[in-house]
């Protein structure tokens, strides 16, 4: 049995992809640019998973063209980028990674309330 296709729209820390690996035959991209939504559309044509970012638009055009695609992982707080309607209509997965930015947001509050000390 083949394990499923993961396309990865950019680099992540490498224990998340290791995970991934263990499990997944997977696809990440490495250019220094985002790929387009074209180029995303291409390569997850025949994959079961996307793990994509914020900046990557994840609509029902491209999971058309994903017959495959059973899960949508977003690298991300949020998930405004992925129609989630359309992805349950069509029986796909969503999930993201809320927190991910939990301790960067306090050091950033703490910074500030710290320039605001020394005005």
């Amino acid at each position: 049995m083949s394990k499923p296709r993961v396309f990865v729209t950019r680099e992540i820390p490498e224990a998340g992809l290791e995970l991934l690996r263990q499990n997944c035959d997977v696809e990440v991209w490495t250019d220094l640019l985002p790929p387009s939504y074209e180029v995303i559309k291409a390569k997850v044509a025949e994959c079961e998973g996307l793990l994509s970012l914020l900046t990557d638009r994840v609509d029902a055009e491209l999971m058309d063209a994903a017959p495959k695609l059973k899960v949508i992982a977003n690298y991300a707080v949020g998930y405004d980028n992925i129609d989630v309607d359309a992805a349950t209509a069509r029986g796909i997965k969503v999930g993201n990674t809320p927190g991910v930015l939990t301790e960067a947001t306090a050091d950033f509050a703490f910074c500030l309330m710290c320039a605001a000390a020394r005005r």
